[in-house]
């Protein structure tokens, strides 16, 4: 039977051999605010304001959709199974392309 052997480039004996010692334990620094207050900020690969990196940190810690400023109503609304059809059958984002045909009708049959 044929074995394939992993060919290792790592001195396993020097690895188990190793003593860990306590300074390899030792814990990083913790950051101080006045390393925070010296530091550039980037945004996209370019350096900004401190004000502006803040701003962008408390818009992403933001939660949910960005408001709008025309929101859409929820109703109840009847259509026949021919229309509901034809809309699905377009795919996702099939009551986006509804509201928009409803909109053009709007459009060319000003009231």
């Amino acid at each position: 039977m044929n074995e394939n052997k992993r060919v290792l480039r790592s001195n396993l004996a020097k690895v188990a051999a190793h003593v860990i010692t306590g300074e390899e334990y030792d814990e990083p620094p913790e950051l101080a605010d006045e390393f925070f207050d010296k530091a550039t900020w980037h945004m996209a690969g370019n350096a900004v304001s401190p004000e502006a990196g803040k701003a962008a940190d408390r818009k992403k810690l933001k939660r949910g959709r960005p408001k709008i400023d025309t929101r859409k109503v929820l109703v109840s609304v009847r259509y026949s199974p021919e229309v509901l059809d034809y809309f699905r059958a377009t795919g996702v984002g099939w009551q986006v392309r509804m509201d928009a045909a409803l909109k053009e009708w709007i459009d060319a049959h000003p009231g």
